[in-house]
């Protein structure tokens, strides 16, 4: 006997006015505008607060002061269900009432009050609140005193009243356990304030809030740099730099020397993620424009760690691709202004393949890379070039490279003319020398 197929259900036709209008699907919590127009909370919210768009997307009106608060369209919402009920389609589950900040308050003043456990539940708390929506996040974050609570409580980890930690040579098990930092997770308080604080993606104008409060908030993450967690040293720097950032260059130019020390420890430890090390390349350029910082930087191994990634990774062609190329670009800016002080000199021709690697940067990177990575070129030819120094230069194809610039004068002007300067410097050391290719040497621009 032939065997009859089942027929195929018919598509269900979804009402047009179920549908948000961003979205384009089926409105989970239909909220309306000033405008009429009726949007998904999460959709409309995301066009307001993320895409910073200031206008009804429909109508093209602009937004009041009532629309950062859209109406929820209860009636709407009953309708979908019932529908969905109907035709057996899903039924979304009926959306919890928004956070306001007198329930963000009892949440903190209940983890302020009672033991560890207590707070531990209580921040797990904040963290459902703040992963269920961007105003929620937006809610939490203008609390008063919440930001300043999570802060205080990152502080109180044993890492940030101890002696500095080795961030390496820790067994699987180790790893595993500390890297489980999830604020659903977390076996502490001071790690679910941490996975908090990264998550809320804190403003500009918060984060100058505590800065001018206190210096607590970049203190403690520069012990953050010191935990055993790489995700924590991640969440860590993602905070840095934000704060950074937003800090006075009076109060940048005096960085602590655990900050830096710190941050360099991120770059070297090999461990670490390509995530964080860009992260705390990023750092260095923020605070290394100013002189003691430079110093505090070298004597605690940045030039080495920056040569290290300029070798492994910074040119592009390692295993992170454009994000290593990326990170590379942020070491060469690095490394010149470490050159701009004669530690930092000191240290790059120290290093073994220091003017090699630099020398390579600049002919591989972007034309801001490779802009500074000359200019470090420039500053060691011009201030710091002993005999040794310059026959190192050309020993390992640092001339070479120069000659490739003047040349080929893709870089830019402003490379090519510091190049033919260095060339032009050092000329009697450099011309005579049989380590230079006859063609190179025919075109040496005297």
């Amino acid at each position: 006997m032939e065997r009859q197929s089942m027929p195929v259900p018919a598509p269900v036709e979804v009402p047009r006015f179920f549908v948000c209008p961003i979205s384009l699907e089926v409105m989970r919590d239909p909220v309306t505008l000033s405008s009429g127009i009726t949007y998904d909370r999460d959709s409309i919210e995301h066009w307001v607060f993320t895409d910073g768009h200031g206008d009804c997307p429909v109508t093209k009106l602009p937004l009041g002061a009532d629309d950062l608060e859209p109406t929820p369209n209860h009636t709407l919402r009953r309708l979908i269900q019932a529908w969905c009920a109907a035709h057996a389609v899903e039924r979304f589950p009926t959306p919890r009432p928004p956070v306001d900040a007198d329930r963000v308050a009892a949440i903190v003043d209940g983890a302020n009050r009672g033991g560890q456990p207590e707070q531990l539940a209580a921040l797990r708390e904040l963290a459902d609140v703040v992963g269920e929506s961007d105003r929620n996040r937006r809610c939490v974050e203008g609390a008063p005193g919440a930001v300043e609570f999570l802060v205080s409580v990152v502080k109180k980890h044993p890492a940030s009243t101890s002696s500095s930690k080795p961030l390496v040579g820790r067994s699987q098990e180790e790893s595993v356990m500390y890297d489980a930092l999830d604020s659903s997770k977390a076996t502490s308080p001071e790690e679910a304030a941490l996975s908090i604080l990264h998550s809320l993606k804190l403003s500009e104008e918060t984060l100058k809030r505590v800065l001018d409060s206190s210096d607590d908030l970049v203190d403690t993450l520069a012990s953050v740099l010191r935990w055993p967690s790489h995700r924590a040293r991640t969440y860590g720097m993602h905070l840095l730099k934000a704060a950074l950032a937003a800090m006075q260059p009076l109060r940048l130019s005096s960085a602590s020397t655990e900050l830096i020390e710190g941050v360099v420890r991120v770059v070297a430890d090999r461990t670490s993620s390509p995530k964080a090390v860009k992260l705390a390349v990023h750092v260095i350029c923020r605070l290394c424009p100013w002189g003691r910082n430079r110093i505090k930087a070298v004597e605690a191994g940045a030039m080495a760690a920056l040569v290290e990634l300029l070798l492994n990774e910074g040119c592009g062609g390692g295993s992170n691709g454009g994000s290593g190329k990326r990170a590379g670009e942020l070491a060469a800016v690095a490394v010149d202004h470490l050159c701009a002080c004669a530690e930092g000199r000191l240290e790059l021709v120290a290093h073994p393949a220091g003017l090699a690697a630099v020398a390579r940067a600049a002919t591989r990177l972007s034309p801001t890379g490779t802009e500074s990575a000359v200019r470090a070129l420039h500053a060691v030819a011009r201030h710091s070039a002993t005999p040794a120094v310059l026959q190192e230069m050309l020993a390992v194809g640092v001339v070479a490279k120069l000659l490739y610039l003047v040349q080929a004068g893709a870089a830019g002007e402003r490379p090519r003319e510091r190049a033919r300067e260095m060339l032009k410097m050092h000329a009697r050391v450099w011309r005579g020398s049989p380590c230079l290719a006859s063609h190179l040497a025919s075109s040496y621009p005297c």
